[in-house]
């Protein structure tokens, strides 16, 4: 881990490092389960470093790829299945491969 790297990020701090308003922060967390951020007795929110993470990649799919929340989720979905099906069957990640790509061709087309 970077010495510059945190554990825990308040939503103010995570909002301003991606040029966001906090209540986009706040919406995401009511669309994607896979956000949780914990909160202090204040009810401060508290993102962990995990959790950090997965708000970039949101950030990633809706603002630089242009996704509708449903296509992020979606998203989503499939990259956590294609990590476990990776770990599993090399057959079913040549299939959500090949699903992945039909999707791309729609977009595209």
């Amino acid at each position: 881990m970077a010495a510059s790297e945190k554990l825990y990020y308040k939503i103010g701090e995570i909002a301003e490092i991606l040029n966001i308003n906090t209540s986009v922060l706040r919406f995401w967390e009511t669309q994607f389960e896979s956000l949780s951020p914990s909160k202090t007795r204040t009810g401060q929110r508290l993102y962990s470093s995990r959790d950090f993470e997965r708000i970039k990649e949101i950030y990633r799919l809706l603002y630089v790829q242009k996704l509708t929340i449903a296509g992020a989720k979606n998203r989503l979905s499939l990259n956590r299945k294609a990590k476990t099906t990776a770990e599993s069957d090399p057959a079913e990640l040549l299939q959500s491969v090949c699903y992945e790509l039909r999707e791309l061709r729609k977009l595209i087309e």
